[in-house]
């Protein structure tokens, strides 16, 4: 039997219900569901991770779990951070975010007439600060994604890279 053991730190609610765990801290609230054959159990102030066998796979997914509720477990404590700068070379590029859509309007890119839209990830929070978009969140995979997704929703095509610079680049990632 594989057995793993991660430690709860103080400030930080767990509660656990079958393979779905739900984190609370002082940042906020994350809920994943994981699979079903790694049980999870919270004693006192740990968590406990079992598998039966003792192959190499079951290490795999028992210290990939760990590594996810890891994650979880510091984001509600602190949030990742993204952050992504607005390159505009040939036209001037306004980006806004629509809270009651999730979304996030990228207008006049290339002076298309069309705006360019992408969806925020649910428990992710974005921010345009002049040309930088900061996406927040305590859940690193909610932040990471939202982060992608602006990213590829100004993706240039059919055009010379080295020419065309425009978009919305990564420049910050979360810490890890």
């Amino acid at each position: 039997m594989v057995k793993e053991l991660i430690k709860i730190e103080e400030g930080i609610e767990v509660n656990i219900i079958g393979s779905k765990v739900e984190i609370k801290g002082k940042e906020g609230s994350v809920t994943r569901e994981f699979r079903k054959n790694v049980k999870i159990i919270k004693e006192g102030d740990n968590i406990i991770l079992e598998m039966k066998g003792e192959s190499k796979r079951e290490r795999r997914i028992i210290i990939t779990t760990k590594k996810h509720i890891m994650n979880i477990l510091r984001g509600v404590q602190k949030k990742f951070v993204y952050k992504l700068q607005i390159c505009s070379v040939h036209f001037p590029i306004t980006v806004t975010v629509d809270k009651t859509n999730r979304a996030i309007i990228i207008k006049n890119f290339l002076g298309e007439k069309k705006d360019r839209k992408t969806s925020i990830m649910p428990n992710a929070d974005v921010k345009v600060e002049g040309d930088i978009v900061v996406v927040n969140s305590p859940d690193i995979e909610a932040a990471g994604q939202t982060a992608a997704n602006i990213e590829t929703a100004s993706r240039i095509r059919n055009r010379d890279r080295r020419i065309f610079q425009d978009g919305i680049w990564i420049i910050q990632k979360a810490e890890e």
